[in-house]
């Protein structure tokens, strides 16, 4: 392991290695709330957690910039929790084993937590240096944004003074961010009644590994596989052998495409041969089909000890072929921006729970146009409801629409051609951010989003690139510089 904090800029990284050391999940943010609240107290600046968990900090203007506009600088500071199978890391206990990797930052089989921690720490290294110069600067610090956006939601107005918000969830450097797409879950249940194990019949255990996963939003155009549909297509090639399906664990969140499903089955012991031959045909086929995005998935399949029941027969049909009707992955491209995605949905979770009798699937859409969304939400409906499983959506936020007249995004046009010689590229982003919901109780503000080079967000791949990091913070300087005057 080799220590983060002595690179560049050491303003940004020695700060997101104290975050690596405070344990951080959603819906597990006590810790890391409580340490921002005392960065900020430390400091002697105005600090208060709002009753959602946010944390704002607000820090004067520096000398001859008192009169600028006001600068909100937002970032969540939440991370997903995702790690591979064979790893004992505990996200709500132990810290992030981050490490230099060439010329990347990642983590030790886990999630690093750049998305959004470098924001975040960015946003803190202003509050805390003593030579930059600035107008009035706020920071917030939302809550649980990742599984739900919590914090964004609960933000009330009256809170901040700003006139500009500068987002930093975006992760790719030279470019800044205009719009983003708005969400919605479906959550869909079925019910299912014990059967008795079958005499003659041995018990398998299915294990899809090995797959990359990924961010829901930015990597769903990258064409990766879906865990939960890869074993669900086995199983329905498997109709005709008799299989069972005693139990399911695939994927683990809504906004993390599955890397990873497991499943109990059992079979006639006459027939288990001809079953696992089956699975490495259609292995074999989808591997030949994501050999580009896929190289490493595995399926095993191996003996394990019987379950005291299988799910009824009935239930068990209807749910295989919903799971392969569902649609899933880009739905449709953009018409307005080239190579955007405008719709897509992540079929994300299907768990088994043999105490309520219960199979739960989950899935994420996002679109930049609201019917559409609403239109992908009604065809997912019809597919499970259809199959006899109870369906209901929640968790919705708007999307971002883009202005191309935004101020901010003119001043920090000028600021990245006067530095670097080129305009970057306006963009907008197939993933949930904050601003679209911030705008709600702010609607003055006048929004950007930016950040470095991040990339498999969401998985145990995520890296954070070192370079970009240091351009991304001189970015971000000197735009501050450069915020108009009131």
């Amino acid at each position: 392991m080799s220590e983060i904090k002595n690179i560049q800029p050491t303003e940004v990284w020695s700060i997101f290695d104290q975050m690596c050391q405070v344990p951080h999940p959603s819906n597990h943010e006590d810790k890391i709330q409580e340490w921002a609240v005392n960065f900020g107290k430390n400091l002697g600046l105005e600090t208060i957690k709002d009753e959602v968990g946010n944390v704002i900090i607000k820090k004067p203007a520096t000398p001859g910039m008192e009169n600028r506009k006001c600068v909100v600088l937002q970032g969540h500071l939440d991370m997903v929790p995702q790690k591979n199978s064979d790893n004992d890391h505990d996200f709500v206990t132990d810290p992030i084993e981050a490490y230099i990797d060439g010329d990347w930052v990642t983590a030790n089989g886990t999630t690093l937590g750049a998305d959004n921690g470098i924001g975040a720490c960015s946003a803190m290294a202003v509050l805390a240096s003593k030579t930059l110069k600035h107008g009035p600067i706020e920071v917030l610090l939302t809550a649980t944004e990742e599984t739900g956006m919590d914090g964004a939601n609960g933000l009330k107005g009256g809170l901040l003074d700003a006139e500009i918000l500068i987002n930093t969830d975006s992760e790719d450097e030279g470019e800044l961010y205009v719009g983003c797409a708005g969400g919605e879950d479906a959550n869909i249940t079925f019910s299912y009644t014990d059967e008795e194990v079958p005499v003659g019949f041995t018990a398998l255990k299915v294990s899809v590994t090995g797959m990359k996963g990924g961010h829901s939003g930015i990597d769903i155009p990258t064409g990766r596989g879906n865990a939960n549909k890869v074993f669900f297509r086995m199983l329905n090639a498997a109709k005709d052998l008799g299989v069972r399906l005693a139990s399911i664990n695939g994927g683990s969140l809504r906004n993390a495409i599955p890397r990873e499903a497991f499943g109990v089955v059992v079979v006639e012991e006459a027939l288990a041969a001809d079953f696992i031959a089956l699975v490495d045909e259609v292995t074999n086929d989808v591997k030949a089909e994501l050999s580009a995005t896929e190289p490493g998935l595995t399926v095993d399949v191996e003996e394990t000890a019987l379950p005291a029941a299988i799910i009824d027969a009935k239930t068990q049909a209807n749910l295989t072929a919903s799971v392969v009707a569902c649609p899933n992955g880009v739905i449709r491209m953009s018409n307005s921006m080239e190579g955007l995605v405008e719709t897509s949905t992540n079929l994300a979770i299907i768990k088994s729970d043999a105490e309520a009798k219960t199979i739960f699937c989950a899935c994420l859409m996002r679109s930049s146009v609201d019917s559409s969304k609403t239109e992908l939400a009604s065809r997912i409906k019809a597919v499970f409801e259809l199959a006899g499983a109870e369906v209901e959506f929640g968790g919705t936020y708007p999307g971002w629409k883009p202005n191309m007249d935004s101020p901010i995004l003119k001043v920090m046009q000028n600021v990245y051609n006067d530095k670097w010689g080129k305009i970057p590229k306006i963009m907008a982003i197939h993933a949930g951010l904050e601003c679209g919901i911030l705008s709600g109780n702010y609607p003055h503000w006048d929004m950007i989003s930016f950040g470095p080079t991040i990339r498999f967000p969401h998985s145990p791949d995520e890296k954070v690139n070192i370079e970009t990091v240091q351009k991304y913070w001189e970015f971000l300087v000197l735009t501050l510089e450069s915020i108009p005057e009131k």
